[in-house]
């Protein structure tokens, strides 16, 4: 059975917290914005449009950032593959010996520490010293589409649960119904993000909380302000 790599694991652990943090800046960026509409008096089909265009929008920003930062990311790490398979090829001695040194830092014996630098360079020289040396896994490298799609989609997840509130609660209640729903989905997320990283999970939730009531109260009080001035 395929063990996988320390790098494995934690590229799919940052994925699990993009994902995670993505519908977290979804849910709380539109329902900001609807607030803000519903505070400076708009009707309910201002307050959709608004909250929809707040969607796409921020959609299309995270992709863009997430693809930008990738390919950088990518790049940098192609770029050290190469420069570590070049080594590889002029000083194989050298690497030979810069490898077992990692793992008698890590508690073997320097007899030990040479025969597994041996064997997993006779397996996959490339390989173990990106794993190593660069924390690397070249054959799993980010693809910077897949982050993009990703992190558009996580933000529309978050980001459809307060416009279906506003949709479907009935207009009296609308804004207290999708206060409720973004405030469940927040403590959702921040238990998410706190096993994700390991943390605490109160702390979590409450800090997520904390931010997201304040980002809809404070767009709500600027709507209000902005709505009285009749801007």
């Amino acid at each position: 059975m395929h063990k996988e790599s320390n790098a494995g694991i934690n590229a799919r652990l940052n994925w699990l917290r993009a994902a995670v943090l993505g519908a977290q800046d979804g849910v709380v960026s539109v329902s900001s914005i609807i607030m803000g509409v519903a505070g400076a008096d708009g009707s309910v089909r201002a307050i959709f449009a608004a909250g929809v265009a707040g969607m796409v929008a921020g959609a299309l920003s995270m992709a863009t950032g997430e693809y930008v930062s990738v390919s950088t990311q990518r790049d940098t790490e192609q770029a050290l593959l190469e420069k570590e398979k070049r080594e590889l090829e002029e000083m194989p001695e050298q690497e030979l010996e810069e490898l077992a040194a990692i793992y008698r830092s890590k508690g073997m014996s320097d007899e030990t520490a040479h025969i597994v630098a041996r064997e997993l360079t006779a397996h996959d020289a490339l390989a173990a010293h990106a794993d190593a040396e660069l924390n690397i896994d070249p054959n799993d490298l980010t693809n910077p589409w897949h982050a993009a799609i990703a992190s558009a989609t996580s933000f529309v997840a978050g980001a459809i649960i307060p416009l279906l509130a506003v949709m479907f609660a009935p207009i009296s209640i609308h804004i207290t119904v999708m206060s409720v729903a973004v405030i469940i989905v927040l403590i959702v997320t921040g238990i998410l993000s706190a096993q994700a990283g390991g943390a605490h999970k109160g702390a979590a939730v409450v800090r997520v909380v904390l931010g997201g009531v304040a980002a809809m109260a404070i767009t709500y009080g600027a709507g209000v302000l902005f709505g009285a001035a009749g801007l």
